[in-house]
């Protein structure tokens, strides 16, 4: 078959061209979303190829998110300045760049750049692959395209673990990011060649007023903080000349950016929305909800690869069975919700089971094994699906339709701002988390407690091997404990805002408001 030009290609595509269209976008969306998962299995052999310590390599996670926080928001601002397509092949292709790149670093740091370069791209991917699915289908037949969309997003998360795990155990770390480059040079030329422009694409750019400072406050702003979230701990905090200057340009740039929204009439982020409805509360649970996801999906892999001697690919199976479980749940929450359901109960639910997920994990220890963590695991996922939509949903909740679009990308932006710091909040408890059970633990060893002379007598008497291999084990026991006690803190969060669920209520939505949520949802970035 001939190649199709995108000229000539009809307003709605059928057949052949359709699927092609549909397994270009799926495939783009599930790259970025593999990506998103597939690093969290291999951080500690990037961490021991690169000579960096399991918290500094945090930010190859970090930077990743960081650069989503601050390109999704104008995602749909840039599909418009310059063309939805345009837009997407040059995301696709900076993507693909940035993974070559990811895979060649010798450097922790030159990693953690490409790392950022590769989340701008990938920003795109995956709002922009929803809108191109959703046009490729006739109004009658979009909930068709909701499912098979439906279908990637979960996929996504799910192998990325698993194929990082085969990988890594198989291969070098490098391969999690070679294996995006012949997937993404097949996509951008299937979208050049068959993903058609939409009519007046990209031809209102002097009608588009660009918000550039808006853009430099709110990359300063965020970056400024992740920094000083990130190695505060290990820097001393305020001891230091650049955390001290660094938090002053935070609170500065996140000021200045939230003025300048409120008071330009072309904000990249319109903040003024957070007023109506429901949506500034929804986004502090968005934001919670972000956090309890990215940050026990960072810390499991790390305490069993590192406590429990689980290998990578045992990390990433022990992560894809639950979640395989829970595929069936998305839908039914989605039909349920595009019948007029209330979004509430679904958020309640979620909130009450990350809650249980957190302090039952947190009662876990060194010798469980696979099957002791799927029951945590199988909590976390089914409190993800309970939340994921209903939170979208309950965003637009009271809102103005003219206003749905705007409520989404900010709702989006704030669980992204939510995961980065989550990680990096994860980082900073766990090392004082484990300086202070270090120290209890040493404190209790008594020389003449006939227990602990066994013990140094079973490991070759008082020698310098039999202390070594002691503080090895004293030394496993206390990172235990603080990761431990970092579920126990995602816990924390959920139980603390649950009583806010009071302010989530409103009145039911009519036909016309949930068609409408519907389709905005369709095409969110």
């Amino acid at each position: 078959m001939q190649p199709a030009l995108s000229a000539t290609l009809p307003a709605i595509p059928t057949g052949l061209i359709r699927i092609i269209i549909v397994v270009t976008a799926i495939s783009a969306a599930v790259m970025e979303l593999i990506d998103v998962t597939i690093v969290n299995v291999a951080l500690n052999e990037i961490a021991g190829a690169l000579g960096a310590t399991i918290e500094d390599v945090a930010w190859v996670v970090t930077s990743y998110a960081i650069a989503n926080v601050i390109i999704i928001p104008m995602t749909g601002f840039l599909a418009e300045y310059f063309g939805r397509k345009k837009y997407y092949v040059a995301s696709i292709i900076l993507f693909t760049i940035a993974s070559y790149f990811c895979a060649s670093s010798t450097s922790l740091w030159q990693l953690v750049l490409w790392r950022f370069i590769q989340g701008i791209g990938g920003g795109a991917l995956l709002s922009t692959s929803q809108g191109i699915i959703f046009d490729a289908f006739p109004p009658a037949k979009r909930g068709i395209a909701s499912g098979i969309f439906g279908m990637g997003i979960i996929l996504g998360p799910t192998l990325g673990p698993f194929l990082g795990g085969v990988i890594v155990d198989n291969y070098h770390w490098s391969y999690i990011f070679y294996v995006n480059v012949p997937i993404g040079i097949i996509a951008t030329i299937l979208t050049m060649l068959y993903i058609a422009q939409k009519p007046g694409e990209g031809t209102r750019k002097n009608q588009i007023t660009i918000d550039y400072l808006g853009i430099l406050l709110l990359a300063v702003g965020v970056g400024s903080l992740q920094y000083v979230l990130e190695k505060g701990q290990s820097d001393d905090w305020f001891e230091s000349k650049t955390i001290l200057v660094l938090t002053v340009t935070a609170v500065g740039g996140l000021a200045g950016f939230i003025w300048r929204q409120l008071t330009t009439a072309h904000p990249v982020v319109n903040l003024r929305v957070l007023s109506k409805g429901t949506l500034g509360v929804t986004t502090i649970f968005s934001f919670v909800a972000g956090l309890g996801l990215f940050t026990s999906v960072f810390v499991y892999p790390v305490l069993v690869q590192r406590i429990n001697g689980f290998t990578p690919t045992m990390t990433g199976i022990s992560l894809l069975w639950p979640t395989l479980v829970g595929i069936p749940l998305f839908p039914l929450i989605g039909k349920r919700l595009s019948v007029g359901a209330s979004p509430l109960p679904f958020i309640i639910v979620g909130m009450c089971t990350f809650v249980v997920f957190g302090f039952y994990s947190g009662t876990l220890n060194g010798q469980a094994n696979q099957w002791d963590f799927f029951w945590a695991q199988m909590m976390r996922v089914f409190g993800v699906t309970m939340l994921q939509l209903p939170l979208i949903n309950q965003a637009v909740a009271g809102l103005p339709p003219q206003d749905f679009p705007s409520a989404i990308a900010l709702n989006n932006m704030i669980r992204q701002l939510g995961g980065a710091f989550g990680i990096a909040l994860a980082n900073t408890f766990v090392t004082r988390d484990y300086a202070q059970h270090r120290y209890d633990l040493v404190s209790n060893l008594d020389p003449a407690n006939p227990l602990l002379t066994e013990r140094l007598n079973l490991l070759g008497g008082a020698s310098q091997r039999a202390y070594k291999i002691l503080d090895l084990t004293i030394d496993k026991q206390a990172y235990l404990l603080a990761y431990l006690d970092t579920f126990r803190l995602v816990g924390m969060f959920f139980l603390i805002i649950l009583p806010l669920v009071y302010f989530l209520r409103t009145k039911k939505k009519s036909a016309t408001e949930i068609a409408l949520a519907a389709k905005a949802m369709s095409e969110a970035h």
